[in-house]
């Protein structure tokens, strides 16, 4: 496994890839940072990291950059169909984990739980691409955000769905 570490307006990220496929993004002060991210890696420049820069710069002057390279997270089947519900969420909207467990739900046949989505959005092994920053409480707040509340909030705001204070940050949980 390869990483390299890139700067953005809200602090250094290490990103981590196959050599192919982008498989971690992670702010490098948040919660479960490099928790897919094998004992030993190489510190190397390839094709995908430069992609990955190029998408970042984009998205933080507040453009939609489709996402053009391969992205594969590591997880369990569970994780990773969470995972895919969460790069559903389209840009500006946000879902909450009850409509995200529905949507889970369905697509594997079984009732899901929130608090079990919860758990698989805030292991979300890559940061930004996988927008797991868009999932919201039942009632609005923003909780449960890895990278941290004010990240989440400042996320929010520059994608266009937080606007002054009509979703509520509740900072206890971070």
């Amino acid at each position: 496994m390869l990483q390299k570490r890139l700067e953005t307006p809200l602090g250094p990220v290490t990103v981590m890839s196959d050599g192919l496929s982008l498989t971690g993004l992670w702010f490098t002060d948040q919660k479960y940072y490099g928790s897919t991210l094998p004992k030993l890696t190489l510190v190397a420049e390839r094709p995908i990291f430069a992609k990955v820069e190029t998408w970042l710069t984009a998205y933080f002057a507040g453009k939609q950059p489709p996402v053009n390279f391969p992205v594969r997270p590591q997880g369990t089947p569970f994780r990773q169909a969470v995972w895919q519900q969460l790069q559903r969420i389209p840009y500006g909207q946000v879902r909450t984990y009850g409509e995200l467990a529905a949507e889970v739900g369905e697509q594997l046949g079984h009732f899901v739980g929130a608090q079990a989505i919860g758990g698989a959005v805030g292991h979300n092994p890559i940061s930004l691409v996988v927008p797991c920053h868009r999932v919201v409480a039942g009632d609005g707040d923003l909780t449960g955000y890895a990278g941290g509340l004010p990240r989440k909030q400042t996320l929010l705001r520059l994608e266009g769905s937080l606007k002054s204070n009509e979703i509520k940050v509740n900072f206890e949980e971070n």
